[in-house]
C-alpha cells in the first residue's frame, strides 16, 4: 500500500509570518489585548480574522497533525495572499528567502519510516505581481529548480496583473515545464462579493463558491489562450477537484464551437484539456470524487484523432487526483476532534463506486509519489 500523502497542506513560514504582523492593512496579523492573535487575510472578512498560531509556521505542529491522522508524506505550500500584496522588488526578495526557508524546513524533517523520502516537501513561490521583471520570476523557477526537496511552485490566478492568460507569461510556463516543476494553483479573490448579498452567512459562500468558481475562471482562461497547445508537458494541480470546470467543460466546449472569435484558436475540443490537468481530492463527497475522475477520463476522445470511441472510466481519471486535506484552515470546533478535511476526503476516496482499491491506494498517494517522481 502507498503511503498517505497530503497535497494540499499550508503553512506561513516565519519570515512570511513577521511580515503580516508589520502590517497595518490586511493581509494582516493583529495582536488582540489578551496577547491572542488573529489573521485577517481580506479587508471586512466575517468575524474579523481567525485565530491563528504555531499550527501555521512550527514544523512540529504540522508533524503532530500529521501523526495523529496517519499522514506520512505532506507537501507543503505557503497559503494565500503569497506575496501579492508586496511590491516587485519585495516580493522578489522575499520569494527568494521563503523558497530557501522552505528547502530547510523539508530537507531537515524527519525521513519516512527507513526510506529515503521526507516527510514534507515543498511549493516554491514566485514574485508574482505586477510590475516584477520577468527575468525575476525567471530566476525564482530556477531556484526552485535547483533545491531538491522543493516539487513544484503553488500560484494565484493574477499572474502579474492581467491573469494567468498573459503571454507575457509564456517564458515563465516554458522554463517550468522544462525544469519539470508542478505547478498548484489555488484561489485567494474569489468572485465579485456583491453576489453573496446582505444577509450574514459567514465565510460560507465565498469558500464554498466563491474559491472554486475563481479557479474555473483562471483555468478556462487558460485553455482558452491556448497555453496547454504551446506548453503540452506543463503539469498544473487545480485545487478543491477543479472547482466547476469538470461541470461545465461540455458547456465551455459548445460555447467555443459556436463563437467565431475563438472557434478556430485551439488544437484541440476543450474538454481534451481536461485530461492534461491534475485535481486534488479536496471535495468532500464520493460523487464528487466519482464525477470529476469521469470527466477526466474522457478526455482523450477529444483530442482531435481517430479516438472518438473513447468510453468514460473512472479509474482512468482516478490517477489524476490526489489527496489533501487545506490544513491548517477549518479546524475542528474541539481540540478532541480529528479534523474533518481528513476524515471525510478519506471516506469519500474510500467510497467512490467505479474505484478498486488500486485506484483508491493511487489517490491517497501512489499517484503523487508518480507526480513529484519519489520513488
Amino acid at each position: 500500500m502507498s503511503p498517505l500523502v497530503d497535497i494540499h497542506t499550508h503553512l506561513y513560514l516565519p519570515r512570511y509570518a513577521a511580515w503580516l504582523r508589520s502590517r497595518s492593512t490586511a493581509p494582516k496579523i493583529m495582536t488582540l489585548p489578551n496577547g491572542d492573535e488573529r489573521l485577517l487575510i481580506l479587508e471586512n472578512e466575517p468575524s474579523g480574522g481567525r485565530p491563528v498560531g504555531p499550527q501555521y509556521w512550527a514544523r512540529e505542529d504540522k508533524l503532530e497533525f500529521m501523526d495523529r491522522h496517519g499522514i506520512d508524506i505532506s507537501f507543503v505550500s505557503t497559503a494565500n495572499p503569497w506575496l501579492d500584496f508586496l511590491s516587485a522588488s519585495d516580493a522578489h526578495e522575499l520569494a527568494l528567502g521563503l523558497n530557501a526557508d522552505l528547502e530547510e524546513y523539508c530537507a531537515t524533517s524527519p525521513s519516512f519510516e527507513s526510506s529515503s523520502l521526507k516527510r514534507l516537501y515543498g511549493f516554491g513561490l514566485l514574485p508574482l505581481v505586477p510590475g516584477v521583471p520577468i527575468s525575476a520570476l525567471l530566476e525564482c523557477v530556477e531556484q526552485i529548480a535547483t533545491l531538491p526537496h522543493l516539487k513544484g511552485l503553488i500560484m494565484g490566478t493574477r499572474g502579474v496583473g492581467k491573469g494567468l492568460d498573459d503571454e507575457a507569461l509564456d517564458p515563465v510556463w516554458g522554463a517550468i515545464e522544462k525544469a519539470g516543476l508542478v505547478i498548484f494553483l489555488h484561489p485567494h479573490y474569489g468572485v465579485d462579493g456583491s453576489a453573496w448579498g446582505e444577509k450574514d452567512n459567514g465565510h460560507v459562500l465565498p469558500l464554498a463558491l466563491g474559491f472554486p468558481f475563481e479557479t474555473t475562471t483562471a483555468t478556462a482562461r487558460l485553455i482558452l489562450s491556448g497555453v496547454f497547445d504551446r506548453f503540452p508537458k506543463l503539469s498544473i494541480l487545480l485545487a478543491h477537484s477543479g472547482g466547476a470546470l469538470p461541470q461545465l467543460s461540455s458547456r465551455l466546449a459548445s460555447c467555443i464551437e459556436h463563437d467565431p472569435v475563438v472557434a478556430s484558436r485551439l488544437k484541440h475540443d476543450a474538454r481534451y484539456y481536461l485530461g492534461k490537468l491534475f485535481f486534488d481530492a479536496v471535495a468532500y463527497g464520493p460523487e464528487e470524487l466519482g464525477f470529476v475522475s469521469e470527466i477526466v477520463s474522457r478526455s482523450a476522445r477529444y483530442d482531435g484523432a481517430s479516438s472518438s470511441n473513447v468510453t468514460a472510466d473512472r479509474k482512468v481519471g482516478s490517477k489524476r487526483m490526489l489527496f489533501g486535506t487545506d490544513h491548517p484552515f477549518f479546524p475542528p470546533l474541539w481540540a478532541t476532534e480529528k479534523w474533518k478535511s481528513v476524515v471525510e476526503n478519506l471516506e469519500a476516496i474510500q467510497s467512490v463506486v467505479g474505484w478498486d482499491e488500486d485506484e483508491k491506494n493511487g489517490v491517497r498517494g501512489g499517484n503523487a509519489l508518480t507526480l513529484f517522481g519519489l520513488p
